[in-house]
């Protein structure tokens, strides 16, 4: 099902006429919404294919088993998430899944559609692993040896690609934060360089390393010098591929790179772990706890709205630094005899 294209049209039927609830008359309507209310009308292009994505699933979900998304209840949206469960997706995914959906039938109510939303308090299953448990990252000579297995040649693409990563790895940016940066959002204080930052719920300027704002100026020498263009308003990070060369890096190439590097350095697939992209921001977070690092200071580098969200981070590896195993004098070999 193709998204409507949105037009301020798309609210005339809330409002000049009696509204009439039917899935087009839904669809219309979730078309405005996104454009018009998500994030207060500056809602990324990124957030707007996410919602029409999963409703577009939704949707065809109901096509397929003959259901009315207009007349759709609880027990309705209970039948959905049974069955995107059934599909093997993650708790997180299936939370998504269910939201584009609540954000669908808000849609109707704001529009004058419906009065009540079916989708409202349906929830995602329980898990009963502790959130620190599901947090992939590397150790603090894994880190090194992933940034330092890096080219160190001053050639413009592995200059890029070890900004990128000493980024992500030591600064814990999103994907979405440096793929949606550009050459404005350098921020410079006397000797200080800082990057500004769109995140999912807020903006904010991290303050960069001396070994980062320093590779940051050679990235910028190259990319002058190659004759790239250096206006305002152009991506910091861009391709160089032979069709894409100088558009802005594309999400999906920022994550081909990281797991690029990763399997160089073999450390992608271990016995029990999996690295991604996004374990490069565990990464910084954890390395910054385990190394003394306060928690509102950690909050504001990786953007979280939640402390509690930050404080995750004092929990992982906990378990097995201070498992009282090991004070218990209890060995399972034999002590070293000395020789002679």
């Amino acid at each position: 099902m193709d998204e409507p294209t949105p037009t301020l049209a798309a609210n005339s039927t809330a409002q000049n006429s009696p509204p009439v609830l039917d899935a087009d008359n839904l669809i219309r309507v979730f078309t405005h919404f996104l454009t018009f209310d998500i994030a207060d009308g500056a809602a990324s292009a990124e957030t707007i294919v996410a919602y029409w994505s999963q409703v577009k699933a939704y949707l065809h979900w109901c096509q397929t088993n003959s259901v009315d998304p207009a007349a759709a209840n609880r027990e309705t949206i209970k039948l959905y998430r049974h069955y995107i469960i059934g599909h093997g997706y993650g708790r997180n995914t299936i939370a998504l899944k269910l939201a584009a959906v609540r954000r669908f039938y808000d849609a109707a109510i704001e529009y004058g559609l419906l009065i009540y939303n079916p989708a409202l308090g349906i929830k995602p299953p329980r898990t009963s692993t502790h959130p620190a448990e599901t947090i992939t990252y590397l150790e603090q000579d894994e880190a090194n040896r992933l940034l330092q297995g890096i080219d160190h040649r001053n050639e413009l693409k592995l200059v890029r690609d070890r900004l990128l990563l000493g980024l992500m790895t030591i600064e814990g940016t999103r994907t979405v934060e440096l793929y949606r940066c550009n050459l404005e959002d350098i921020k410079r204080l006397g000797k200080d360089v800082g990057l500004k930052l769109d995140g999912k719920r807020r903006v904010r300027t991290i303050p960069l390393t001396p070994e980062l704002a320093k590779l940051l100026d050679i990235y910028l020498t190259l990319r002058r010098a190659a004759g790239f263009n250096s206006t305002l308003t152009d991506p910091l990070f861009i391709s160089f591929g032979h069709q894409c060369s100088g558009a802005r890096l594309s999400r999906r190439g920022m994550r081909y790179l990281v797991d690029h590097y990763l399997n160089a350095a073999d450390l992608k697939h271990q016995p029990g772990r999996k690295i991604s992209a996004h374990s490069l921001r565990h990464t910084a977070g954890t390395l910054a706890v385990q190394n003394g690092v306060g928690l509102r200071q950690v909050q504001e580098l990786l953007g979280h709205a939640d402390l509690r969200t930050t404080a995750i981070y004092t929990h992982v590896g906990d378990k097995w630094q201070n498992n009282p195993g090991l004070k218990l004098g209890v060995s399972v070999f034999k002590p070293v005899e000395p020789e002679g």
